[in-house]
C-alpha cells in the first residue's frame, strides 16, 4: 500500500470495509474483487498524496464511493468509478491504462469525470469543465451523479481550504451543483449542497440561524407530537402501516423565505413538516395516500390555496407525493407530506432509486428523467455557442417550477413555468417550432408570447412560409426554443456573412492586404463589430458600407490588437492610487478597486474582490448573489478581501434601509429623529409611502462601517413592536431624475 505510518494503514482498511458492507445490498459475484481491484489501483497512485487537512488522500476518493453507494445507492460501475475518478487528472494513470483494466463504461465515466486541462480562453474553464462533463452525462447520468457524491464530500470537508478557495467552490456549487441535485431528484444531497453553501458565503447569518433552531428545537418537537397524536390514533384504525416523521426545514430554505417574503425569523411559520410515509403495494398507493389525505383535513382545517397533487402529475424529476399545509393547535399552519415507501425513496435518491423501482407498476416516472435527458442532448447540439452561454441556458432550467399542458390529441406536455405558447410548438418538435404561425389554446386563438397555464389545451398552427424572426427570443422560455430559433438565425446570418466575407476579401486583395486574422481583429476592433461573423454580416447586409472602409487607414496600425481577456490577469502587477480601508491579496500589493453598485458593501461586510477584464477589482459582499455568479464562472479571478480594521473613521460609505409597519401619527418624525439626531447619520435621502395603515420606507444613508448601520437598526426596530427594518441593495432606493 506504500504507507509508511501503520495506523493510517488500518484506518485506509476500515474505511474500505465500510465501504464494502454499505455497499453489499447492491453486488453481484464477482463484485468484490473488481472493487478491490480499483481500490487497489487508487492506494497506489495517490499514495504520496495529502489533502489540505493532512490526511492522506485517498480517504476522499474511499468517501465519495461510500457516498454513491450508501446516500445514493449505485452499484458496482459507480463505486469503481468513484474510487477512480481523480487518477487520471491527479496521477500517472492513463484513460487508456483504466480501459484495458475495467470495463469500457468505466473509462467512459472517468473521461467525464476528468477536468479538461489546459483551458483559458475568453469563457470560463469552470463552465468548460461543467460542459464536458454533460456531454459524457447525456450518455451515461452516473458522470454526474458522482460529480454531485465529490462536490458534496468536497463541501463537508470545505472548513480546510483557504478563505478564496471556500467562495469559490461554494458559489459555483450553489449556483449549478445543488440546482442539479434538485433536477435530478436527489433532495437531501441538494439540501446539504445549500446549507454548506450558505454556511461559507454567509458564516455569520448561517450560525445565527443555526442557533435559533436549536433553541428552538424542543418546543418544536413538543409541537409535533401534540400535531400527530391524533392522526395516528384515526391511522392505527385504519390498520394502515405506515412511517411518521417531523422534519426540520433546512437552514437554507428558512434564508430563502425570509428574503423571499421579506420576513424575520421569528415570523418564518413553517419551520418544520410532517411526512407520512406508507408501505403500500405499488396498485394500492395512489388510493392509501388519498385515504390519509382524507383523515388529516378531516383532522385539521386544510389551505385550500396551498394544496400540491404530485401523484396525479409527478414532477419531471419524477418526484410523487401529496402536499397539504393545515392548521394545527393553537393557529399554527403545518404542511403535511403524504407519499408512500417507493415515493420517499425516488423523493431521497431521485434518479437513482428508479433502477430499484423500474419494472414495478405506476413507476412511470423514470420516463420524466429519460425524456429531461433527451432535452440535455437537444440542448448539447447547440455548440456555436460559448461555454458561459450554455451554462446559463442550461441554469434556467434546473431549478424552474413546472406547467402542463395537452396537445390537441390530449397527450401531456410539461414545461417550465412562464413557457410560451411558441415553447410549446418546439417541444412538440423542432420543425413545427420553426414553422408556427399562430396557436389556439382552448379553442380561441392567441398570440406566440401567450404565457401556458395548467390544463391549458394547445393546438399550434404552422405555414411553410414561416420562419424564426430575432423577435422570437424576447420571449421563449425553454433552452430547446431559444438554441433553435438562434441556430435558425446564425444558418441565416452565415449565409449573408458569406457574401460579406467574399467583398472584403476582394477589397483587401486590391489593396495589397492580406486576409490574416491580426488584420481581421484591427477591423472588428475598429468597427467595434462582436467578431468576424458580425463584421462579414452587416458588410454582406450593406449596414456597413465596403467602399467606406479606408483599409489603408485601419490596418497601417501594426500594433496586434488583442481580444479582451484572453490572458490570465496577474493581480501582483497591479498597481494602486488609493488603498482606503481593504487589503487585498497578500495584504503587500496595492490595487485599484472600486466598490460594487448592486450589493454596496460597507467595513464589517465579508467581502471578495473579483478582478474584472480591464484589470480592475470590483468589491462584492460574498452574499451578493451577482458575486456569487461570477465565482461559479470565473474562480480564477477571485482575490482575497478583507477590511484593515477601523482605518479613517471620517470616511463614509452609502447603505440602504427598508422599514415597514403600522402607520401612526409622527413615525417619520421619530425615524428622523433617530437617524439624524440622537445616531447623527447623513440622511441622504427618504421616502415614506402608506398603504390601508401600514407604510413602507426607503432610506439612503451613510455610515462608517457595519456595526454603526446595526445600531441604527436596533434603535429603528426600538419604535414598536411591529417595526421591521432590513438593509436593501442600493439599487431599491429610486434615484432622483432631473
Amino acid at each position: 500500500m506504500k504507507l509508511e505510518n501503520t495506523a493510517e494503514n488500518r484506518e485506509i482498511a476500515n474505511r474500505y470495509r465500510q465501504l464494502l458492507k454499505v455497499s453489499k445490498w447492491s453486488r453481484e459475484k464477482g463484485d468484490v474483487q473488481i472493487i478491490r481491484k480499483a481500490f487497489v489501483m487508487a492506494v497506489d497512485a495517490h499514495s504520496s498524496m495529502r489533502r489540505k487537512s493532512g490526511e492522506p488522500y485517498i480517504y476522499h476518493p474511499i468517501a465519495v464511493a461510500r457516498i454513491v453507494a450508501e446516500e445514493i445507492g449505485l452499484g458496482t460501475t459507480a463505486i469503481v468509478c468513484a474510487l477512480l475518478h481523480d487518477v487520471v487528472e491527479d496521477t500517472d494513470i492513463t484513460l487508456e491504462e483504466i480501459q484495458q483494466a475495467f470495463d469500457p463504461k468505466v473509462a467512459n465515466i472517468i473521461d467525464g469525470l476528468t477536468k479538461i486541462s489546459g483551458v483559458y480562453d475568453t469563457s470560463s474553464p469552470q463552465a468548460e469543465n461543467f460542459r464536458k462533463m454533460l456531454l459524457t452525462m447525456a450518455d451515461d447520468v452516473r458522470v454526474i451523479l458522482i460529480k454531485l457524491c465529490d462536490r458534496l464530500h468536497n463541501m463537508r470537508t470545505l472548513e480546510h481550504m483557504s478563505d478564496r478557495g471556500q467562495l469559490k467552490i461554494a458559489s459555483e456549487t450553489s449556483f449549478i451543483y445543488a440546482p442539479l441535485a434538485h433536477r435530478l431528484g436527489l433532495y437531501a444531497i441538494k439540501t446539504e449542497l445549500e446549507d454548506l453553501s450558505l454556511k461559507y458565503t454567509q458564516p455569520a447569518l448561517y450560525q445565527d440561524l443555526k442557533y435559533k433552531l436549536n433553541a428552538s428545537k424542543e418546543q418544536r418537537n413538543r409541537y409535533i407530537r401534540s400535531f400527530i397524536k391524533p392522526i395516528k390514533v384515526e391511522l392505527d384504525e385504519l390498520g394502515a402501516d405506515y412511517e411518521i416523521k417531523g422534519r426540520p426545514k433546512s437552514i437554507h430554505s428558512i434564508y430563502t423565505k425570509m428574503v423571499n417574503k421579506k420576513l424575520e425569523f421569528e415570523d418564518v411559520y413553517d419551520l418544520f413538516a410532517i411526512r407520512i410515509i406508507l408501505d403500500s403495494e405499488p396498485e394500492d398507493e395512489k388510493m392509501d395516500c388519498w385515504n390519509v389525505y382524507s383523515i388529516i383535513t378531516s383532522i385539521f382545517k386544510p389551505n385550500p390555496e396551498r394544496m400540491r397533487d404530485w401523484i396525479s402529475i409527478p414532477k419531471s424529476n419524477g418526484y410523487e407525493s401529496l402536499h397539504s399545509t393545515v392548521m394545527g393547535p393553537k393557529g399554527q399552519w403545518v404542511e403535511v407530506q403524504i407519499r408512500s415507501t417507493r415515493m420517499d425513496a425516488i423523493a431521497e435518491k431521485g434518479y437513482a432509486a428508479h433502477w430499484k423501482y423500474k419494472d414495478k407498476k405506476n413507476a412511470n416516472s423514470s420516463n420524466n428523467l429519460d425524456n429531461w435527458l433527451t432535452q440535455i442532448r437537444e440542448i448539447l447540439e447547440d455548440q456555436d455557442g460559448t461555454a458561459l452561454d450554455f451554462l446559463d441556458e442550461f441554469k434556467m432550467n434546473l431549478y424552474a417550477k413546472e406547467v402542463f399542458a395537452f396537445t390537441p390529441k390530449g397527450m401531456l406536455r410539461k414545461l417550465p413555468k412562464g413557457a410560451t405558447a411558441l415553447d410549446f410548438a418546439f417541444d412538440i418538435h423542432s420543425e413545427v417550432g420553426a414553422k408556427c404561425l399562430g396557436a389556439k389554446v382552448n379553442g380561441k386563438l392567441v398570440p406566440l408570447s401567450y404565457e401556458i397555464k395548467n390544463g391549458d389545451q394547445i393546438e399550434i398552427l404552422t405555414s411553410a412560409k414561416q420562419k424564426p424572426n430575432k423577435d422570437w427570443l424576447n420571449f421563449v422560455k425553454t433552452s430547446k426554443a431559444k438554441n433553435k430559433i438562434k441556430q435558425s438565425l446564425k444558418d441565416e446570418k452565415r449565409v449573408v456573412a458569406a457574401l460579406g466575407k467574399e467583398a472584403l476579401g476582394r477589397k483587401m486583395k486590391n489593396t495589397g492586404f492580406p486576409y490574416t486574422v491580426d488584420n481581421l481583429n484591427k477591423l472588428v476592433a475598429f468597427f467595434k463589430t462582436e467578431d468576424e461573423l458580425e463584421l462579414t454580416y452587416q458588410i454582406g447586409a450593406g449596414t456597413l458600407d465596403k467602399e467606406k472602409i479606408k483599409l489603408s487607414e485601419i490596418l497601417v496600425e501594426t500594433t496586434k490588437v488583442h481580444k479582451p481577456g484572453t490572458e490570465r490577469l496577474d493581480p501582483s502587477k497591479l498597481t494602486s492610487k488609493t488603498s482606503r480601508e481593504l487589503l487585498l491579496g497578500d495584504a503587500t500589493i496595492d490595487m485599484d478597486y472600486t466598490f460594487a453598485n448592486c450589493c454596496n458593501p460597507i467595513p464589517g461586510d465579508q467581502v471578495v474582490g473579483f478582478i474584472t477584464v480591464g484589470g480592475e477589482v470590483k468589491i462584492h459582499q460574498t452574499a451578493c448573489k451577482n458575486a456569487q455568479n461570477l465565482m461559479s464562472k470565473y474562480g480564477y479571478r477571485i482575490i482575497k478581501a478583507r477590511w484593515a480594521g477601523q482605518g479613517n473613521i471620517e470616511e463614509e460609505f452609502e447603505a440602504a434601509l427598508e422599514i415597514r409597519g403600522i402607520d401612526s401619527l409622527g413615525l417619520v418624525g421619530k425615524v428622523t429623529d433617530i437617524v439624524s439626531k440622537q445616531l447623527k447619520v447623513n440622511m441622504k435621502s427618504i421616502s415614506f409611502e402608506s398603504l390601508d395603515g401600514t407604510f413602507l420606507g426607503k432610506l439612503m444613508l451613510q455610515v462608517t462601517d457595519k456595526q454603526h448601520l446595526e445600531q441604527l437598526m436596533e434603535e429603528l426596530k426600538g419604535i414598536d413592536e411591529y417595526i421591521k427594518v432590513k438593509r436593501i441593495d442600493l439599487e431599491n432606493i429610486p434615484k432622483l431624475t432631473s
